[in-house]
């Protein structure tokens, strides 16, 4: 697994505003809807893309087709795509967006040298991890019952 510091990924969450997320599923019980759900109800600007969707609806924006069809700039991309087809997204988002300050890939999504071209462009790059779960664990936003939070009434 790859490590990184909480500061570093609280930084990175703090300074993004608006986020790409590539391959969205409009399909509620799908990991890339509820954390696009997720992102977007926390105030970030999600913009959905899949092709397989382009022109439907999805928690207030319109999906697009490609990043290629995102009009003005991205703090973040973050990638729900098997590993082996990170890097032409990469690539992409890196000549679409030159401000681009991270690349997020996805829990299981890990690509060492699409990893090390953004980060010679200068853009952070965190693999294998999940910005929503992120976000809930640095900001306290975890959800623990019973005993864990003292929430067990004493007349039981």
């Amino acid at each position: 697994m790859t490590t990184y510091s909480d500061d570093f990924l609280k930084t990175v969450l703090k300074r993004t505003r608006r986020i790409a997320v590539l391959g969205v599923s409009l399909n509620p019980v799908r990991p890339s809807y509820y954390v696009a759900r997720y992102m977007a109800l926390k105030g970030f600007d999600v913009i959905p893309i899949n092709p397989g969707h382009v022109g439907e609806e999805v928690f207030g924006a319109k999906v697009l087709g490609s990043l290629s069809d995102v009009e003005g700039p991205v703090d973040m991309v973050d990638i729900f795509r098997r590993s082996e087809h990170v890097g032409p997204v990469v690539e992409e988002a890196l000549t679409k967006f030159p401000d681009l300050q991270t690349i997020w890939m996805q829990i299981g999504v890990i690509n060492e040298e699409a990893a090390a071209t953004a980060a010679a462009r200068g853009v952070d790059v965190i693999m294998d991890r999940c910005p929503k779960i992120e976000y809930q664990r640095l900001f306290g936003e975890l959800r623990m019952g019973g005993f864990a939070t003292g929430l067990i009434s004493s007349k039981l």
